[in-house]
């Protein structure tokens, strides 16, 4: 497998996150954000670790940015953290926190990177969650109102726009389960986030469409492959209920499909949230759709899970022989089989695999990391990728997950994603194997 066998359309990329990197969590300004706060209660977070130097980004970008070069990458995906913008959420911007993008941006620029930005990667500003967050309608307006200032500060020179990262994760883990910030549960807080969210996608996607002449507009969607434990009939059901929240809850409203109800009942309760109008305002002609996938989900029918009677067979009862340090299995064809269920649908004039990568404990040993595994996993979903482009599938660019070692969220520092590693005592960073490989795959031509 050879760079050039994708074509010499194809992006190449790497992405990252500003609450898991940037740290300077109250530097010049910036707000204190629903992750900030999530973070500082007591058995959230494992060994109570938290965000607040993570990679220090904001004061090491150039290092980074640099790196990103050094490897060849000539795509870089980012997001900018909201309550940095705007510390109460709304109302006066920050022009310290605005001026660091504009920092990144044409740092990225001046090195031959394209810049791919983020609007929303779960840093909701601590004072909009005060007030509902997404369960509140009135997040469209406010997100609007961010969005239009960043839009037009950064238009110019920003062209590949995303608006949301994963909705289904940030509000099922945050507004359902409450394993993520802002840590809320039940039905009532997750349906009208999750319509909201969806809502945003379209309403900002035209904003931003109105605001940057030449945009490339898209969203991102996690997604896992989702098989039946058995081919027996009640588990195959079970299947297709999780595939319809896991996988399709967000995508078809904006394709102009409707939620998908039919196959998933307990999702009726999202029509208490509609207005007039809803319907209408769903659907939107996005540019190209971002897939992010890392595993794949075997699903068992279990009468005693509420609403969705489904529950995951997890990996290691399923002795599967490869499992990352998020506790996923390795199995390789579920981007494959992604790319091929979100090509299926009409009206995607693009896909791009916005992430794919592999969490594995690593250790620097006289200045090398030989992360064997993370390197073979890589390897592998390429080829997957490889695979669906040779069959026409539509897929148009792959972003490994991610630059550096960074703060995993709920997990905290120890599930390492990056291709280089981050020494968190010293900020010392380190060129994993797999980094190297990355580097010198893209270099050829």
């Amino acid at each position: 497998m050879v760079r050039a066998e994708f074509g010499s359309e194809f992006e190449w990329g790497v992405s990252s996150a500003a609450f898991q990197t940037e740290g300077a969590w109250d530097a010049e300004g910036k707000g204190h954000s629903i992750w900030d706060v999530f973070t500082g209660r007591k058995g959230k977070i494992k060994d109570a670790q938290h965000a607040r130097i993570a990679c220090n980004f904001y004061h090491c970008y150039r290092e980074d940015i640099a790196l990103v070069r050094a490897l060849n990458i000539p795509n870089f995906r980012f997001s900018v953290a909201w309550p940095r913008i705007f510390p109460a959420g709304v109302g006066q911007p920050n022009p310290k926190g605005m001026d660091f993008y504009e920092r990144v941006v044409d740092h990225c620029l001046e090195l031959g990177i394209t810049p791919w930005l983020t609007l929303y990667h779960w840093d909701l500003p601590q004072a909009l969650q005060d007030k509902g967050g997404w369960t509140n309608r009135d997040v469209l307006f406010w997100m609007e109102e961010y969005a239009g200032y960043v839009t037009r500060r950064l238009g110019d020179r920003v062209k590949h726009w995303m608006v949301l990262n994963e909705p289904a994760v940030f509000t099922g883990a945050g507004y359902f389960f409450g394993v993520h910030a802002p840590g809320l549960t039940g039905l009532r807080n997750f349906f009208p986030a999750a319509h909201h969210a969806t809502l945003a996608m379209g309403q900002i996607g035209r904003l931003i469409r109105s605001e940057v002449r030449g945009a490339q507009i898209g969203t991102t969607f996690s997604c896992s492959s989702i098989h039946p434990a058995s081919g027996g009939e009640r588990d195959v059901k079970a299947a297709i209920r999780a595939d319809a929240l896991i996988n399709r809850l967000f995508i078809e409203p904006i394709l102009g499909m409707g939620y998908p109800i039919d196959d998933l009942k307990a999702l009726r309760g999202i029509e208490k949230y509609m207005q007039v109008g809803d319907e209408k305002a769903l659907p939107f002609d996005f540019d190209f759709i971002g897939i992010q996938n890392y595993t794949r989900e075997v699903v068992a029918s279990s009468f005693f899970v509420p609403y969705l009677q489904a529950r995951l067979v997890p990996a290691a009862k399923r002795k599967v022989p490869g499992i990352t340090a998020m506790g996923w299995e390795v199995f390789p064809p579920a981007i494959y089989e992604m790319i091929k269920k979100f090509s299926a649908y009409p009206g995607i004039p693009k896909l791009f695999v916005t992430e794919n990568g592999a969490a594995f404990p690593d250790q620097v040993v006289s200045g090398r990391v030989k992360d064997q595994q993370r390197l073979s996993y890589l390897q592998d979903h390429l080829g997957q990728v490889l695979r669906a482009k040779r069959e026409g599938l539509n897929v148009h660019g792959y972003f490994v997950w991610t630059l550096t070692d960074n703060f995993e969220w709920a997990e905290g520092y120890h599930a390492p994603f990056g291709l280089v590693h981050v020494d968190f005592a010293t900020q010392q960073r380190t060129v994993k194997d797999s980094g190297h490989w990355y580097a010198s795959f893209l270099s050829e031509q």
